[in-house]
């Protein structure tokens, strides 16, 4: 690898690191050996964790001059691959600073956080973290070509992103409803009840919200979640998960599950508009505080 620390200085983004991290290493392989990036740039060993509860760390001085990074030791390789990806990210971020000097511990919900409020400064420096991850492990030109193979979405393309990869299902979901270029988004259940939704940058404000049981009509309580097999992609009502404005014409909507392990599953929305309403805005359907947090959370 050619790539060194003082080919990123200047930059303090996620995307704007992983930028210039790709414009060099411009044929690195996938799955991306991020280990070996993690060395080129300053890490010096990367050894389990053995804190409980926690899923990554980082060990570096005061000038983040060098640094090690911990992994939990029992996850799986597409998980440790993340958590990597993740501690790096803390790393090279330099507005990043740890509540203990010279340390940081990432915890399970760390790693599933994508946005926070402005004045939530420990959050967002772990979406941060989990966006850098995201990009250098699933770079976005080399997925979109990927993905694209299949036109239209479907989730069992989503343990295929994975393993090509080398990422968890979850990660591969995200940023897949990020990159593939129908309107999208999937949602992460756990005995039914929305944990977490992933969504494409055109999709509207989703009204089913985190902590509660998925629209009773939804397909996710009729499919037989024992079967880990994706489910076939079915019409729903649009106003089932998403607020349709009186007078307004609804999209079509449709539902696809796929079940996971201990009671979790994958379930995707995917929203075809009317050919004639090339206009449509999924702002319309948003408040100006909706907006405001979607704007806000739209590239963390």
């Amino acid at each position: 690898m050619k790539i060194k620390r003082m080919d990123l200085d200047g930059t303090g983004s996620p995307m704007g690191l992983v930028t210039k991290i790709l414009k060099i290493e411009n044929d690195l392989p996938i799955p991306v050996p991020i280990e070996e990036l993690a060395q080129q740039l300053d890490i010096e060993k990367i050894a389990d964790l053995e804190t409980p509860g926690f899923e990554g760390g980082l060990v570096t001085d005061t000038e983040r001059s060098t640094g090690f990074i911990l992994v939990n030791g029992q996850a799986r390789d597409g998980r440790r691959r993340f958590t990597i990806g993740h501690e790096l990210g803390h790393f090279l971020i330099i507005s990043h600073a740890p509540v203990e000097p010279g340390k940081f511990l990432c915890s399970r919900v760390d790693m599933t956080t994508w946005s926070a409020e402005q004045n939530n400064r420990h959050a967002r420096m772990e979406a941060e973290a989990n966006e850098f991850s995201a990009l250098i492990l699933m770079p976005p030109p080399v997925l979109q070509k990927f993905i694209s193979k299949e036109r239209d979405p479907n989730l069992a393309h989503i343990p295929l992103v994975a393993k090509h990869f080398c990422v968890s299902k979850e990660a591969a979901a995200r940023s897949y409803t990020r990159y593939h270029d129908q309107n999208i988004a999937i949602a992460v259940l756990k005995d039914g009840i929305v944990r977490r939704i992933h969504k494409g940058p055109r999709f509207p404000w989703i009204t089913a919200r985190h902590g509660k049981p998925a629209p009773q009509s939804s397909i996710v309580h009729r499919k037989d979640l024992t079967k880990r097999i994706a489910s076939e992609v079915v019409s729903t009502l649009p106003d089932n998960w998403i607020d349709v404005q009186f007078g307004q014409r609804a999209p079509e909507l449709y539902e696809q599950v796929y079940p996971q392990q201990n009671g979790y599953a994958l379930l995707m929305l995917w929203i075809e508009m009317p050919e004639d309403d090339e206009e449509f805005d999924p702002d319309d359907n948003r408040t100006s505080k909706q907006r405001l947090q979607y704007r806000e959370s739209k590239w963390r």
